[in-house]
């Protein structure tokens, strides 16, 4: 009996042994299927995350190459406005350059004709001096000829009236005065 009772004890213990082992390893294959839906899940989500960076990347690298392009376009753009802008101002300089070349000369011609009409006024002015002293002058001396009746100039001979004489103090001087 003991036997007996033994064998059936060790075939409880046995029988619940396996139970238990049966009952861990549900557990264990429940959180075995529990983590594999997890990794399964976290997988998924890894991937959906990977795409969505990756399609951000392809963005930002698209949006990258767009910009690149343009600052070179733009960059190229300014640096041949930079250089048309030089190459206005050289020739505006060169121009600049000319007119004042073209001024300089104008004002050294303005400069020769003022001293050419100096020189003609003052000729004007010294011919009309020669010719109002010249005038003077004959005048002095036909006053002279004729005071002296000195060649084909003779004064009328005027009677003298009541006896006075005609050179008399007041007329004569006058009219001489006055020509001065």
């Amino acid at each position: 009996m003991e036997n007996r009772f033994m064998k059936r004890n060790t075939e409880l213990q046995i029988s619940q042994t396996q139970k238990k082992c049966n009952k861990t390893e549900e557990l264990l294959l429940e959180e075995i299927e529990k983590l594999r839906l997890k990794t399964e899940e976290e997988n998924q989500i890894h991937m959906e995350i990977e795409i969505f960076l990756r399609r951000e990347q392809q963005k930002l690298e698209e949006k990258l190459e767009f910009w690149m392009e343009k600052y070179d376009k733009d960059t190229e753009t300014k640096q041949n406005e930079l250089n048309a802008l030089k190459a206005a101002k050289a020739s505006d300089l060169a121009h600049l350059q000319e007119l004042a070349k073209t001024i300089r000369e104008y004002e050294q011609v303005i400069i020769e004709d003022r001293i050419e009409k100096e020189k003609n006024k003052k000729q004007i002015e010294q011919t009309a001096l020669e010719l109002k002293s010249i005038i003077k002058l004959q005048a002095w001396w036909r006053g002279i000829i004729v005071r002296n009746e000195i060649g084909g100039f003779r004064m009328p001979k005027r009677e003298k009236a009541d006896g006075k004489d005609s050179k008399g103090k007041g007329r004569g001087r006058n009219r001489l005065r006055i020509k001065r």
